[in-house]
């Protein structure tokens, strides 16, 4: 038997016996060589398309097997499925990676593959020598409502309009000289912090610290962005009144499902049955923070444009007068609506959680109470309170608050990376499109990393005297503030925020547990990372009296 090759060059083909032959004799042409041409030329063209059709499943195969390791995906959908069947989906992609003892994984929902890491080298892989790569984020149901269409900068995909709004902030929100310009603003809301626990204990001695410390957040961006603690009348002794109270649940209720597994966020087409619920609750939370901020910056926008208002006083009167380069109001009124609410979701979450369980943590363990109070009261005494120039000298707080972050993060993972090309990372293939998602529970908690991972022990980042304290982690050990292009621009005043919090507790109060019991249950919620139950503390005001601030007529004075 002969073989005959073809002489189309790609792919390779090798066609049946005696039809080279026959096409030759053939030639000349009657009405059965004709039909026989024709035949072989289809059998021809078929041969090329099955050869081609096969060459991409076998790349497609090779491909397959580089992945990271993972549960086989059902044809098209993927694991869409375990969706619904494994809540909360972090626990069961986090327990899988356990089982499987991997530190890089796959997971396929729809066409999307999601890549999962708990190891801090990889981590570094992707977000510092292939940052480029997966600085974009994906589009889903959640951040579409967060940013207004994606015009902020947090979530947005990468881009021209991302760029702009970066620009903005690094220029003229977030920077040095604009933090010192907004100083006292904060130290104000840190002063009613103190105000408000003291009038907690003198009425009951009992505070809700998850009440306190969320209020706190909420109070402190509210007043930078707004220039006001309270949307409504607020409370006398310095607490929320229902309408912060509903403003906060909104706010925390957004984040819970910004990006929560969404079904639509892997397929699309999928979205109008909202199947997982998450578009009706979104919507719903939406609603109620565009009802606060909506009104005062259309009342602002106006009274800059009418001319009423000419001094810039906090950053929603800096992002309305950025001007470009002809003089005009570089921001349209949707923008600076989706940069305010993306500002303020940034600031709320993070601090609050961190010195909730960092308190309910120390007060399990009096010794390191003790030991933070000591410090505080060595450095700054106990005629005046905590600033936030006392916080480079406060190195054992900071260990405190830094703990925290690595043993209680606020969310399981960082925010979505995607990748915009093909690439390897620690020798698996990721394809473009990919969701890269850094486990900050796994980072933190990962027992090669770090000793006894499972224990609150500040001890451990005050190894090096030489080296001062920091509460954010460029080295990707655990993730407080993440880093990259995508990396929190606000680590500087989020974690002033979060030391002044806790400081701030520290060295105003004595903390127990509540009468009755013995201690503080230190459990997780099952559905997030919160603590199950908010904390609950005793606390007793230890300074003299004078020492505590009260605010009389709108202005600050001690007693």
């Amino acid at each position: 038997m002969k073989n005959y090759t073809s002489n189309i060059s790609s792919p390779l083909l090798i066609l049946p016996w005696g039809v080279t032959d026959w096409a030759a004799t053939s030639l000349g042409g009657t009405l059965m060589s004709f039909t026989y041409s024709t035949t072989s030329f289809l059998i021809l063209v078929s041969l090329v398309f099955i050869a081609q059709f096969w060459s991409e499943i076998h790349k497609k195969s090779n491909r397959q097997t580089l992945l990271p390791p993972g549960p086989a995906p059902w044809p098209i959908v993927g694991s869409i499925a375990e969706l619904f069947r494994k809540k909360p989906i972090f626990r069961w992609i986090l327990g899988l990676m356990k089982e499987m003892n991997i530190e890089i994984a796959c997971f396929r929902f729809g066409d999307v593959h999601v890549i999962p890491v708990t190891c801090p080298e990889i981590a570094r892989e992707f977000l510092k020598k292939q940052d480029a790569t997966f600085m974009s984020r994906p589009s889903t149901m959640g951040t579409e409502y967060t940013s207004r269409g994606f015009l902020s900068i947090a979530v947005a995909p990468s881009g021209d309009q991302w760029k702009k709004m970066r620009r903005v902030v690094a220029s003229e929100v977030i920077n040095p000289s604009r933090l010192r310009w907004l100083l006292e603003k904060r130290t104000e809301e840190a002063d009613n912090l103190v105000r408000y626990v003291h009038n907690q204990c003198v009425s009951g001695a009992v505070v809700d610290v998850r009440v306190a410390v969320r209020q706190y957040s909420g109070n402190v961006i509210r007043k930078m962005m707004f220039n006001k603690r309270y949307f409504g009348e607020g409370m006398k002794d310095g607490g929320p009144g229902v309408e912060e109270e509903e403003y906060i649940d909104a706010l925390f209720t957004v984040l819970s499902v910004l990006y929560a597994f969404c079904v639509s966020d892997y397929m699309p087409s999928l979205r109008r049955f909202d199947l997982n619920g998450h578009e009706k609750i979104m919507k719903e939370a939406i609603k109620i923070v565009n009802k606060y901020h909506d009104p005062i910056i259309d009342e602002r926008i106006r009274e800059w444009r009418e001319g009423k208002k000419k001094e810039v006083e906090d950053l929603l009167d800096v992002l309305i007068s950025v001007k470009d380069s002809n003089g005009k109001p570089l921001l349209s009124t949707e923008e600076i609506k989706a940069q305010t609410a993306d500002l303020i979701y940034a600031a709320v979450d993070n601090p609050s959680n961190a010195v909730e369980w960092a308190l309910a943590e120390m007060i399990n363990q009096p010794e390191m109470l003790q030991k933070a109070t000591e410090e505080i009261h060595r450095v700054v005494g106990k005629e005046r309170l905590v600033q936030e120039y006392d916080i480079p000298q406060l190195t054992y707080v900071k260990a405190c608050a830094r703990e925290a972050f690595r043993l209680h993060p606020i969310a399981p993972f960082n925010l979505p990376h995607v990748s915009n090309a093909d690439t390897t990372v620690a020798g698996y293939f990721i394809p473009k499109g990919s969701h890269v998602l850094l486990s900050r529970i796994g980072l933190g908690r990962n027992p090669k990393v770090w000793d006894d991972p499972l224990k609150f022990k500040p001890e451990r980042h005050l190894k090096d005297p030489s080296v001062e304290v920091e509460l954010v982690e460029p080295e990707l050990r655990f993730i407080s503030f993440s880093t990259g292009r995508r990396g929190c621009m606000g680590a500087v005043l989020g974690s002033a925020m979060t030391v002044m919090l806790l400081a701030r507790l520290l060295q105003g109060f004595t903390w127990g547990v509540p009468p009755g019991e013995s201690r503080i249950e230190l459990c997780e919620s099952r559905t997030d990372l919160l603590l199950a139950k908010p904390l609950i503390a005793h606390a007793t005001p230890c300074l003299p009296l004078h020492a505590y601030p009260t605010c009389k007529n709108g202005s600050w004075s001690s007693n």
